[in-house]
């Protein structure tokens, strides 16, 4: 070959390389989806590189043929060769344990720092068109170009990755602020009766609920409840117990007819998936009357006259079994002041790095420290003492807690 058409060749090629890459990139910035900047990388390598037949790996979660081309119908189903992640450089494949390796010569790593993102196996080369030498000098090229590609991919993933994520951040935020909105705004704070609640939700959303629904001058019912599961779906289940309490005090104070219902409720939505465990009670500040059912849930604690009392009468918990078959209502008059702490299991199943939680001992000792202070000061020690307790370790679920600080005087 004359020494000027060798170079005409040589210039030739870089010519060429060249355009495919403006090209390439020229596509990127026009925003191409995954499929176009596929077809363009394909037509490079097939009709201007004469690479007969290519198989291109990509790794998303585990290891996918995300392009194939000049292969028989044996290739329907590609399956990754292990042997494959040990290469590191452009070389000609010397093991023969698969039909990949039997059916292709050469293979092309693509690497981001010492991660793996890519390989490409390229087989039935074009001698000519590509001007193979044993040291397969041009293999570089097709590595850079495929890098470019599957970087392409890579950020078009993310991208897209990125604004799921922050619809559904949004959307998150708006359940969160719908969420607040079931709970009661305002809570009484006089000297007869203060009230005070904290919610930690594990996720944005969550599915503890509290409330407390003013019947009249005197008196109040309140609820703690406990939706199993986390996040949306537990948020979606604690809205409708909450939309049916409302609907239900509507027509009775019975405290025994409401939890039939709302377990009626429970299982029509949830068809015995989900369960909720309720602690709901009724409080008459004139008559000085208590009247409680736990519903599985972790008992409330009682300080009345000097003494600690665990509210734990009641029945199993909602979603179970059509029919609560002994649903026990617990009353009793009080002649003095006392402190009602309600909480979820969020509390109790906080652990330290020894693996120990919170107890009920110490529960009692935070609330015994806080007798004489607002609900408020006593539900923040609470937070500040599982805070401190669980260390570095995260909350195990989410945590409500609702307080009541009832004194002797009548309304």
């Amino acid at each position: 070959m004359a020494e000027g058409t060798k170079i005409s060749k040589q210039k030739l090629i870089q010519d060429l390389k060249l355009n495919a890459l403006l090209e390439v990139t020229k596509a990127i910035n026009n925003n191409f989806s995954t499929g176009q900047l596929l077809d363009l990388y394909q037509h490079i390598l097939e009709n201007r590189l004469g690479v007969g037949k290519l198989v291109l790996f990509h790794f998303d979660g585990d290891w996918k043929c995300i392009l194939k081309y000049g292969v028989t119908e044996a290739f329907n189903h590609v399956v990754f060769e292990k042997e494959l992640l040990a290469i590191s450089e452009i070389e000609t494949i010397t093991f023969s344990k698969g039909e990949l390796s039997k059916s292709f010569e050469i293979v092309i790593p693509v690497f981001h720092k010492k991660t793996p993102l890519a390989f490409v196996l390229l087989g039935d080369v074009n001698q000519e068109k590509l001007e193979l030498s044993a040291a397969i000098k041009h293999l570089p090229y097709v590595q850079t170009l495929t890098n470019i590609i599957i970087v392409a991919i890579e950020n078009k993933k993310l991208y897209k990755e990125h604004i799921q994520q922050a619809q559904i951040k949004k959307e998150l935020e708006l359940a969160q602020s719908m969420q607040q909105m079931l709970f009661p705004q305002k809570l009484p704070h006089t000297d007869a009766l203060k009230v005070a609640a904290k919610y930690l939700p594990h996720q944005q959303v969550g599915g503890d609920y509290y409330d407390f629904i003013k019947l009249n001058n005197h008196e109040f019912i309140f609820c703690l409840a406990d939706v199993s599961g986390k996040g949306v779906a537990a948020a979606l289940l604690m809205s409708n117990i909450q939309a049916t309490l409302h609907s239900l005090i509507n027509y009775t104070h019975n405290l025994k007819d409401i939890v039939l219902e709302l377990n009626k409720r429970v299982l029509s939505n949830t068809h015995t998936e989900k369960f909720v465990s309720l602690f709901i009670a009724k409080l008459n500040t004139k008559s000085q009357q208590f009247t409680y059912i736990n519903a599985g849930h972790n008992p409330p604690i009682l300080y009345y006259e000097n003494k600690f009392s665990e509210l734990m009468k009641g029945c199993t918990i909602l979603g179970i079994s059509d029919n609560l078959i002994h649903v026990e209502v617990e009353t009793f008059d009080y002649a003095g002041a006392f402190t009602l702490l309600c909480y979820t299991d969020g509390l109790t199943d906080t652990a330290n790095s020894s693996h120990d939680t919170v107890s009920i001992d110490a529960i009692k000792d935070i609330l015994l420290k806080n007798e004489k202070n607002d609900p408020e000061l006593l539900n923040q020690a609470l937070i500040n003492y599982a805070e401190e307790f669980k260390g570095e370790n995260d909350f195990p679920d989410d945590i409500a807690l609702l307080s009541l600080k009832v004194s002797d005087l009548h309304f």
